[in-house]
C-alpha cells in the first residue's frame, strides 16, 4: 500500500466540473492499494499520515500534524501508484489491486481519518472516477509512505 503525501494550502477535486472535495490547509493523499497488502495496514497508515508532523510549529520546526493544526485532507484513490516502471516506458498496472478491494480498502482508509479528524475535516474523490485533482504544494513537502508485506 503506498500513499503520497502533500501538505497543501489548498486543494480540490472535480468530477464532470462538479467540486466533489475542496480544502484549505492540510493534506491531500493519494491512496494506491496493490496486490498482497492486508486489510491491517490501512489503519496503520491512516492513523500514521494524520499523525506525522510535517507541519511547522511557531519556531518554524515541523512538529505539528494535520490533527495538531485543525487542518482538513483530501484522500484520492490513485492505482498509478502500483506502476512498475522498470522495463520500457509504458507503466505497467499489473501489481494494482483489483478494483472491488481496492474499492474497498479505500474507503476504509478514508474513515480511519475520519475517526481521527473528525468528518467534516476529510473528504474524498470518486473511486474509479475520471477526476481533476487540483493543489498548491505547500513547502514543497511530499512524502511517500509506504506498507508491504514483511
Amino acid at each position: 500500500m503506498k500513499l503520497c503525501i502533500q501538505r497543501v494550502s489548498s486543494a480540490f477535486v472535480r468530477v464532470n466540473g462538479d467540486s466533489v472535495a475542496e480544502i484549505k490547509d492540510g493534506l491531500l493523499i493519494l491512496f494506491g492499494a496493490e496486490k498482497g497488502d492486508k486489510e491491517d495496514y490501512i489503519s496503520f497508515l491512516a492513523k500514521k499520515a494524520c499523525a506525522l508532523r510535517i507541519f511547522e510549529d511557531d519556531n518554524g520546526k515541523m512538529s505539528l500534524s494535520v490533527k495538531d493544526t485543525g487542518g482538513s485532507v483530501i484522500v484520492v484513490s490513485q492505482f498509478t501508484l502500483a506502476a512498475d516502471c522498470r522495463k520500457g516506458l509504458r507503466p505497467d498496472f499489473g501489481n494494482a489491486l483489483e478494483p472491488e478491494l481496492a474499492e474497498k480498502y479505500y474507503e476504509k482508509f478514508a474513515d480511519v481519518c475520519r475517526e481521527e479528524l473528525g468528518s467534516e475535516r476529510v473528504g474524498t474523490g470518486i473511486f474509479r472516477a475520471e477526476m481533476e485533482v487540483g493543489l498548491v504544494n505547500d513547502g514543497p513537502v511530499t512524502i511517500i509512505l509506504e506498507k508491504r508485506q514483511p
